[in-house]
């Protein structure tokens, strides 16, 4: 069944979209954060949403899964909170249980049989590279790998669509790289669609399908849409090369800074 937030009447998603943003105003203190902003995720798409510090893209996506509520506009989706799998920077392993239990319990409250957790942990855990290391806990983990195991809690779980948050800022460039190339073949083997939140511009073009660029803050807006012509299956890293990328991104950095710049003068 839809669901949606807000204020305005809702309306359903396209046959084809599982989340729909409308004219979301975001509001701390009376002083709005982020004003009309409206953006669709499709079954099987990679979305991000770039722009400053500042500028409410991480109030969005709280606001999609509930915990920021909207001066005004809706969130519209087809899907339950179940089907709704979340990455962030920090990542929620609990330091006391072992990486496996730390996957087997998401799976366990959601009604899952423990036997039943515990291989499908183990699954999850061998395709993201970490087969031999269930039984070690978080603090005997490198960053990459504790954020492999964050991956593995969330795609367990069989989500339809995955909110990242910056999920990749705290890795350095080597691990970085190798996790990023992971989470695309993963999603693109699984069809789970993607809303990325991120500052990083040629992170956001060589995953994405569709990118929105939102205005310095406060009072952000989505000033552009791209379309990122790359064809799929992705590597992140030949991305770059491809025809489209430089002149794609060279638009982006020019628009960014061209609203950044607007906003100062303004100011």
């Amino acid at each position: 069944m839809p669901a949606s937030r807000g204020c305005t009447t809702p309306r359903s998603p396209g046959a084809n979209t599982l989340l729909h943003v409308r004219d979301l105003t975001i509001s701390y203190g009376g002083e709005p954060v982020l004003e009309r902003a409206s953006l669709a995720v499709g079954e099987g798409s990679f979305v991000s949403l770039v722009g400053p510090s500042g500028s409410g893209k991480s109030s969005l996506l709280r606001a999609v899964i509930g915990l920021q509520q909207p001066l005004s506009g809706t969130v519209e989706t087809t899907l339950t909170p179940a089907e709704i799998g979340l990455l962030f920077q920090d990542d929620a392993l609990l330091p006391w249980k072992t990486a496996r239990d730390n996957v087997v319990l998401g799976l366990t409250l959601n009604g899952m049989e423990r036997g039943k957790a515990l291989a499908e942990a183990d699954t999850w855990l061998e395709r993201l590279g970490l087969a031999g290391f269930g039984d070690r806990f978080p603090r005997h983990l490198s960053g990459g790998q504790r954020k492999r195991v964050a991956l593995a809690q969330v795609l367990a779980r069989r989500p339809k669509l995955i909110l990242m948050d910056e999920p990749f800022a705290s890795l350095d460039a080597i691990v970085r790289s190798r996790v990023i190339r992971d989470v695309v073949a993963l999603v693109e083997q699984s069809g789970i669609s993607v809303l990325l939140v991120t500052h990083d511009l040629e992170e956001a073009l060589t995953l994405s399908d569709d990118v929105y660029l939102l205005s310095q803050g406060p009072r952000a807006r989505i000033t552009q849409h791209y379309h990122v012509p790359i064809p799929r299956p992705r590597d992140p890293v030949l991305s770059r090369t491809d025809p489209a990328f430089a002149p794609l991104y060279e638009r982006l950095w020019a628009d960014l800074s061209r609203a950044v710049d607007h906003r100062a003068e303004a100011a």
